[in-house]
């Protein structure tokens, strides 16, 4: 569902290490290892993680339950990125644990957008025929 890069390829290993992250970090966020004040872990959705070649920085993006307060939950997340990081070493056992860049996913907006579109264009093309 998610496509946030314009035609960039990942290597094989990038995309294992970034899915092992995605895996753990949704662990730790329903399990609230993190312990993270000012908001639920529990319901913040990890939906992709994307690792840099050298698998030394994460970017992951996330959406809250429901996307309501989006900005201010990644915002909370990179403020307390040290202690989702702290919580994701006891988890994984890799030569670097990378750094973790939080980024809200716009893509099931972007989704519900295309949706809309497609919906209105069926709608016009039944409004045209019936005119016809």
């Amino acid at each position: 569902m998610t496509d946030h890069s314009i035609h960039k390829s990942y290597s094989q290993r990038q995309l294992r290490v970034g899915e092992l992250v995605k895996q753990n970090l949704g662990e730790l966020f329903i399990r609230n290892e993190a312990k993270i004040p000012l908001i639920n872990s529990k319901l913040i959705t990890v939906t992709e993680v994307r690792m840099t070649p050298d698998l030394k920085t994460a970017r992951v993006y996330v959406i809250p339950l429901g996307g309501v307060d989006i900005k201010e939950t990644v915002s909370i997340l990179t403020e307390y990125s040290h202690l989702v990081r702290k919580a994701l070493s006891k988890r994984l056992d890799i030569k670097f644990l990378p750094k973790l860049t939080f980024v809200e996913d716009n893509s099931f907006d972007y989704a519900e957008k295309i949706e809309r579109i497609i919906k209105q264009n069926k709608e016009n093309d039944k409004e045209k025929k019936r005119y016809n």
